[in-house]
């Protein structure tokens, strides 16, 4: 039973980090390394470097710049793409360090799914900024801004703390994520193309 539990843990940590590394990386490494240094849990020996001082302390700062940039309708767009490159990666070392030291098979395996993950959080975050961004009031940026901080940090407790809980709600989120992206591409492509017709159409000279 210990072995099963043990298992179910570390489930929930890969795909916590992962999750949460796809939506803001920087507050879930700031929540790891918190809630390690202070004992509040035991992170794998490959994660605990995010225990480091320099570590929480970067990641403190950059969560504090990414706070303010993520509430800046435009700035928020190009903060995503910039961090394609930087939270998918992360969301495949975190997933991979999160399992231990075990087979190199079983830490490969669990990249693969961390990266999966994180890739899709990160479109569902970047793709549907995108089309709030089309809104001209600021308020509903900042709402989304403040309820995706509120959700990584409350999200990678729970996978920490609760995570049976958190397996059940990631479970649905993934399901409710299958039927929203397609959509939300279909809405992108839609948004792109109303643009293209207004700045892009060239009117037809007359043929006498």
């Amino acid at each position: 039973m210990e072995d099963y539990n043990h298992i179910i843990k570390t489930i929930s940590l890969t795909m916590g980090a992962a999750w949460g590394s796809g939506i803001n990386l920087y507050a879930t490494v700031l929540v790891l390394g918190l809630l390690g240094a202070t004992d509040n849990i035991i992170l794998p020996q490959s994660l605990e470097i995010l225990m480091n001082p320099l570590v929480i302390g970067a990641a403190g700062l950059m969560y504090f710049v990414e706070f303010f940039a993520d509430k800046i309708p435009g700035v928020d767009t190009g903060w995503d793409t910039v961090h394609t490159f930087v939270r998918i990666p992360a969301g495949v070392l975190l997933a991979a360090g999160a399992v231990g030291e075990v087979n190199p098979a079983v830490a490969v395996a669990a990249g693969i799914l961390g990266g999966g993950m994180a890739a899709s959080t990160h479109a569902a975050k970047s793709g549907s900024r995108l089309l709030i961004n089309a809104s001209p009031e600021p308020v509903s940026n900042w709402m989304a801004s403040v309820l995706e901080d509120v959700a990584v940090i409350a999200g990678v407790w729970a996978a920490l703390v609760h995570p049976w809980v958190f397996l059940i709600i990631l479970i649905i989120f993934i399901l409710l994520l299958i039927w929203f992206l397609p959509k939300l591409w279909g809405a992108i492509k839609k948004f792109f193309s109303f643009l293209g017709r207004i700045f892009g159409a060239k009117k037809k000279p007359d043929i006498p």
